[in-house]
């Protein structure tokens, strides 16, 4: 089989989104499957308003039909709803080819707190955008039901995963830093509630990993948390091993990719009961889950840690990637999508 990945999130951007569709890349290779990954770097481009190191394709229509017309793939997956996203489905309207999507992330709550608009007018926009879609995939059972709430249709939950050999618990990491260290990893923007966090009444360190819009603000209001930037994810590892307890304070995920990351590496978690640690932690005691952050992290730092690993065992890829491969939809009517039996590592990255 030959997939067309559409995405406007790819490398050099560092999130969760990128992270989900670098792995399911590797899970698709490793079946012998080819992909086709069309992504910003082949176009022209420009900064995302209040996110400037994100670049989104400029007018890539023309392009991308040429290099939809060139791949000729047996399906089609949009992983974003941005300029390449929403080319590739008015490319796949006009040629009537079917296509599935993703809702990776929950755009109309963060543009309904950055510019003071209901979140259903961003809701009724996603929700048109997906509408044509053969099945949109959605990451948790709290995302779908919030989903069907605003009228969306062909939905498919299609949980992520953890590189559980990567992401594994080292012995004797050490930061160096006062105990307990309490960790938070992410982009350090709005929809991430950062200060919820940073406002906390904590004993020893308060560590913060990412960058993000908010990031030269946050760090002159307050000085006394480690501000670290962005790592290699093999030194994540060590990060996530060496620290206490995992605070993750946002509202408006779709998953929260990292909590599973610190999980996998024995680090337990502390967040607000909303859709993404409902769904990643849940009742599970890898973690705490209380309207109250601060309790949530100080009885964080009492679970064991293997606890907080065996959660996230739960979440290996290579059935996450199975269950995508059985959503998708041959892009054209009365062909099926051929199984792979031979391996075959191959990447296309096609420039027009």
């Amino acid at each position: 089989m030959k997939l067309a990945l559409i995405t406007d999130a790819w490398l050099p951007q560092v999130n969760g989104v990128v992270t989900t569709l670098l792995e399911l890349q590797d899970g698709l290779w490793e079946r012998g499957h080819e992909v086709v990954v069309i992504e910003p770097s082949a176009f022209k481009r420009f900064a995302c308003p209040g996110y400037r190191e994100i670049e989104l394709a400029w007018r890539p229509g023309r392009q991308v039909a040429q290099m939809l017309d060139a791949a000729k793939p047996d399906a089609i997956h949009i992983a974003t709803e941005g300029p390449l996203g929403s080319a590739a489905r008015a490319y796949c309207l006009k040629h009537g080819l079917a296509f599935t999507t993703a809702f990776h992330t929950r755009f109309p709550d963060i543009l309904s707190k950055a510019l003071h608009v209901p979140p259903s007018w961003g809701y009724a926009w996603f929700r048109r955008f997906h509408a044509p879609s053969s099945g949109v995939m959605v990451p948790t059972e709290g995302m779908l039901g919030i989903l069907r709430e605003h009228g969306f249709k062909n939905l498919r939950q299609w949980s992520h995963g953890v590189d559980l050999s990567l992401f594994q618990p080292v012995d004797g990491a050490d930061l160096g830093l006062p105990r307990p260290v309490f960790l938070y990893v992410g982009r350090v923007s709005y929809e991430k509630n950062l200060e919820a966090f940073l406002k906390l009444d904590l004993p020893g360190t308060k560590l913060v990993y990412g960058v993000g819009p908010l990031l030269e603000r946050l760090q002159r209001e307050h000085p006394q948390v480690q501000w670290r930037g962005v790592v290699p994810r093999a030194e994540l590892v060590k990060v996530y091993s060496a620290a206490d307890a995992f605070v993750f304070p946002s509202h408006s995920e779709t998953f929260g990719l990292v909590m599973l990351e610190a999980m996998a590496c024995g680090l337990p978690v502390a967040a607000f009961p909303v859709p993404g640690p409902l769904d990643v932690v849940g009742s599970s005691d890898g973690g705490v889950l209380h309207d109250d952050l601060r309790h949530a992290a100080l009885e964080a730092l009492k679970i064991p840690r293997e606890r907080a690993r065996e959660r996230a065992l739960q979440f290996d890829w290579k059935p996450v990637c199975d269950q995508f491969i059985g959503f998708l939809t041959p892009a054209r009517p009365g062909t099926a999508l051929a199984a792979v039996t031979k391996p075959s590592r191959i990447l296309h990255k096609l420039n027009a």
